[in-house]
């Protein structure tokens, strides 16, 4: 059931990522239907997972506390330092398949990608790739999202479970309006991050073989994923937040009237470029942190998988 209200983007714009969103799932069904899973793809794709369960879990405190200094209500309304493990259950349940599908996609991508390529052309590759390893990501991203935000800015009293809510958002609303309410925020903030972090993430790889002389280690590429982590994400902070205020507005709520052009809009009015850009220090905190842990977890996984499978 849906409500007779406007969506959250712009309608062309929302229906381009919706059918561009199909579009990815279909081709990537057909690269996997065609040529299988290899074992490449398989190990990478195990790889993030337990990276992003482990990142998840072990900076989820930091996370609360950005998404309240982007709440409408404010940091001391939504919680302040009051329970920031709130909204950690739909994250550790989700964390682990988003990270895994997100690596499943953009290693396959990114090998098909590969045949046409020339080596100057390997960093549009590496754009190409992530950001369809995003848009595929967010069909289990989105949901969890909602759920966790919700709690961490303290929308729902008592015991409701993320189950209960995420139930409430579907019956009440429906599934694109409900449960995945911000999709295509989520895809306009998330795409343009991986643009940014992937590329200069092979880019340090490389350079950091070229100029040290030496093989890459966890070590080294951890470095590099915190590093370009950092950039992408004060970059896109205030994508950020007008996704963070779409995932956090309820029925009838007066921002969900309008696009995130709009939303940035109404907080640069009533805030300034201080409220754009609400919890820049800990996003850039949570996610430099995270890149470090999260690349460094990948890339040790990878190996152990690896020295595995050669035994």
């Amino acid at each position: 059931m849906e409500l007779e209200e406007p969506t959250v983007t712009p309608p062309v714009l929302g229906k381009n990522i919706y059918w561009s969103s199909l579009i990815v799932i279909s081709f990537l069904v057909y690269q996997i239907g065609r040529t299988g899973i290899n074992d490449v793809v398989l190990s990478r794709s195990q790889s993030g997972g337990v990276a992003g369960l482990v990142v998840d879990v072990v900076l989820f405190p930091i996370d609360t506390i950005k998404t309240r200094l982007q709440s409408e209500r404010g940091f001391v309304a939504s919680g302040g330092f009051r329970g920031v493990y709130k909204g950690l259950a739909p994250t550790a349940a989700g964390s682990a398949p988003t990270s895994a599908l997100f690596f499943c996609t953009y290693e396959s991508m990114k090998a098909h990608l590969r045949q046409y390529a020339t080596p100057d052309q390997l960093p549009y590759v590496h754009m190409a790739s992530a950001a369809a390893a995003e848009i595929v990501a967010c069909l289990i991203r989105v949901p969890i999202e909602i759920a966790k935000q919700r709690r961490q800015a303290l929308l729902h009293k008592g015991n409701t479970s993320s189950l209960e809510i995420l139930y409430g958002a579907l019956r009440k609303e429906g599934l694109r309006k409900g449960l995945y309410r911000g999709f295509g925020t989520t895809v306009m903030r998330d795409v343009p991050f991986s643009l940014i972090q992937f590329p200069l993430w092979e880019y340090f790889k490389q350079q950091w073989t070229e100029v040290t002389g030496t093989p890459l280690t966890p070590l080294s590429v951890a470095l590099c994923g915190a590093i370009s982590g950092g950039i992408a994400a004060g970059l896109t902070t205030p994508l950020d937040v007008a996704k963070t205020r779409i995932m956090l507005a309820e029925q009838g709520e007066s921002n969900r009237m309008g696009g995130m052009g709009r939303i940035l809009r109404g907080i640069y009015r009533d805030r300034g470029i201080r409220g754009v850009f609400a919890g820049f220090v800990p996003r850039v905190t949570w996610i430099t942190l995270g890149g470090a842990i999260f690349f460094g977890m990948y890339d040790l996984t990878r190996r152990f998988l690896d020295a595995n499978e050669g035994r």
